[in-house]
This record gives C-alpha cells, structure tokens and sequence, in this order.
C-alpha cells in the first residue's frame, strides 16, 4: 500500500466518524495545546525581562539595601534588618569611585498626582539623582532631562510618563505646566517615551523629581538604591563593582570579614535567575501536559484496536489479495500517526490562540518560537505511532482465513 493512500484512508476514517475522532483526538490537543501555550508565554517572558534588563546595559549594576529577588520570608527578614543605604552613602561612592563612568542613586513611593480637577492615583513617585535616566535609558521624549543644578538646588522641576501625559494634559503642551506631587508643587520639564506594560501594569504612570526635592517632601530616612555604570561589561564590571564594594563597605563602616550589609546585583544575575525559574516552571507544565499525551495515546491504542476488530474482515481481504504483515502494519501505523498529527495541529493553532488571549487579557508577553511548534507535532505524531504498534502488530498477524470467516 502507498504512504499517500494509507494517509487517504486514515483521515476518511476520521471523517466518517466525526464524533469518535474529536473524543479520541482531545487528550492530544489538550496535551499539545498545554505544551505551546506553556512554551509561547516562558519564551515571551524571558525574552521580555531579557530586553528590559538589557535596556538598562550589561555594564550596570545596583547596590541596594535588599536583593531585588528574595526566595523566602526569613531571607526578608534576615534582609530587613540591615541599615539602610543613604544619601551620604551615594555621595561618598560618587565622589570617590575611579572606574565609575556613570552614577546615580533612585528612591520612590506611591502617591497621588493632581492637575486642576484632574488625577491619578497609585503613581509610581520616583526621586532621582540627575544621571538616573541615561543609567535607566529613560529617552526623554519632550523637553529636557535633570541637571546638576536642579539636583544641587532641589528645583522644584518633574519628567512625567505618557500615563500622566494622557490623563492630565491631554490636548495640552505638557512642558512648562504644573502640577502637584502629593500636594507639593512641581513644574514639569521633560515627558519620556512610551515604555508600555509589564504583565499587564503599565510602566509610564510615574513621575520623577530630583532625589533632593524628594527627600524634602518625603524625608531622608527612607533606603535608596544605587546605580552605577561601569563602561563595559566583563572584567571592566568585575573591577568597578570591586571598587564600589569596598566603598560602600568603607561608608557603612562594614567590620572587616563580616558579610556585606548591602546587595550588589547585576543585570547578569537577574536574568540568569529568571531564566531558572521559567525553565522549571516550563519543566513542570511541560511533565503535565505530557501527562495529557499519554491519555490521548491511551486513546488512541484503544479506538485502534476497535479499528482492527470493525476491519478484522476488510484485512483478511487485503491479505488474500496478497498484502503482506509489514504492509498492514504499516497502514494501521500511518492511521494512528496521522490521527495524531491532526490532534497535534488543533493542538497547535488551540495552544497559539490561549497564549493570545492571556496576553491581551492579562497582558502577559507571548512569544511564538517556531521550535516549540514542530516538536509539538513531532510529540503528537510519535505519541499516535507509538500507542498504535500494538494494534498494528495485533493486525499485522491476523490469520487471513479467521478474518476473512469475522462479521
């Protein structure tokens, strides 16, 4: 029998029982729709938070009270402990680090912003050192970033996100308007560009003031973090963080041999942690959606042998016509196979259109990798061949004279 023709059969098969088709495919759909969706939103994670850390430069790092990713409540407390990083602490970085290209320290709260009868709430008030938005590769869209002066004076000057944009000065020239942070006065200088949402919270509802005004308004007590842009990455990195760890130390008055009171993170460091925890998110789903691949073969074990014992006649036929075992092995293979492989592209085209929906739901980033849908076809297709060697052999070794006696 030819491939073509044993293929031709199969999905008439599929056809004239239309019902028994979808039962039979539903575990395999259900399997490979698991196993894409699950695959599209880790690989548009990763490729998301991978671009968002990027943006800031492999060269730059964080000194911080609290590591940016804690794994358990004592490690918070442990961390919650430490003294807290000041401004006298960046200062003293920035007036003595040799291999520093760039620095910049960040504090910020949640607050409320008004224009006349307009507002927001639940904005992200961010106080900046005036190097912060070049470290942050925050692109000023209109207007003008922070200087020295405005740093040095505490001016009373913002740069806005398009969300404040929007909401408070739609239709209006934003730049040289006022508005009001948590009651305080502020005139705006600068609007950035659009940075979109991150699962779903939009990441341009913020204003940004000099780091000095912001302590006026919100006092200076509170942690701050530190950044700081080495120039390059790698040994150049190793050697600013080194300097910048001994200062820090050197500010905090750390005790020779103790532990750091601090957290120096890198870009690096970030990523290569996100990519673990997607990878055995995916690892887990990926062991129940292969669960639901076995049920879907199971099945199709099942319907094939029911196939063979509808067709018990049908094969004594084509073994007298002069079929021989592999022949009919083969067909009955190529039925399961094909089976699958269109359980396998329902399957692929449900699992795309779930990642879709999530994402415009809750806006979680998705990303089509191509690998993940071939090898959902690949599985689909070996899970059918692979659950249908038994009723095809059980098939190939009818006795044609018994089969040709079946109803």
């Amino acid at each position: 029998m030819e491939f073509k023709e044993a293929v031709k059969i199969a999905l008439q098969s599929l056809w004239a029982n239309k019902l028994r088709s979808v039962l039979t495919l539903l575990g395999v759909v259900i399997g490979v729709a698991s196993v894409i969706a699950v695959v599209t939103l880790v690989n548009g994670a990763n490729t998301y938070v991978t671009t968002k850390f990027a943006s800031y430069g492999a060269d730059v790092f964080t000194v911080s009270k609290m590591p940016q990713i804690i794994t358990s409540p004592e490690d918070y407390q442990r961390y919650q402990k430490r003294k807290n990083i000041l401004y006298p602490d960046f200062q003293y970085v920035a007036a003595n680090c040799r291999h520093c290209v760039g620095i910049g320290a960040q504090q910020a709260v949640t607050g409320k912003i008004v224009r006349g009868t307009e507002s927001t709430t639940d904005t992200n008030i961010r106080g900046y050192t005036w190097q912060m938005p070049s470290l942050q590769n925050l692109n000023i869209m209109q207007g003008r970033g922070f200087t020295e002066a405005d740093q040095e004076h505490a001016s009373h000057v913002a740069i806005i996100g398009t969300d404040i944009e929007d909401h408070l000065f739609a239709g209006v020239d934003p730049l040289g308007q006022e508005l009001r942070v948590d009651g305080t006065p502020y005139t705006v200088i600068g609007v950035s560009e659009k940075q979109g949402s991150t699962f779903g919270a939009s990441q341009d509802n913020w204003v940004a003031v000099p780091l000095t005004a912001f302590q006026k308004s919100y006092g200076t007590a509170k942690t701050l973090t530190i950044y700081v842009k080495a120039g390059e990455a790698g040994p150049v990195l190793e050697t600013a963080a080194d300097e910048v760890r001994v200062l820090v130390r050197s500010s905090r008055h750390d005790a020779p041999g103790a532990e750091d009171s601090f957290e120096l993170d890198t870009n690096n460091t970030l990523v290569g942690f996100f990519s673990i925890v997607t990878r055995s998110f995916g690892a887990v789903a990926g062991a129940v959606a292969l669960i639901s691949l076995v049920v879907g073969g199971i099945v199709i074990m099942n319907i094939m042998l029911v196939s063979v014992t509808e067709r018990t006649r049908e094969i004594g036929i084509r073994k007298a016509l002069g079929a021989r075992p592999k022949d009919i092995l083969m067909q009955f293979l190529i039925e399961s196979g094909t089976m699958a492989l269109v359980g396998g592209v329902f399957g692929v085209i449900g699992g795309i259109l779930v990642a879709q929906v999530i994402t415009i739901l809750a806006g979680f980033p998705s990303t089509i990798a191509v690998w993940s849908v071939v090898a959902g076809l690949v599985m689909a297709t070996g899970t059918g061949i692979f659950f249908g060697v038994y009723p095809a052999r059980k098939a190939a070794q009818l006795d044609p004279i018994v089969a040709l006696r079946a109803d």
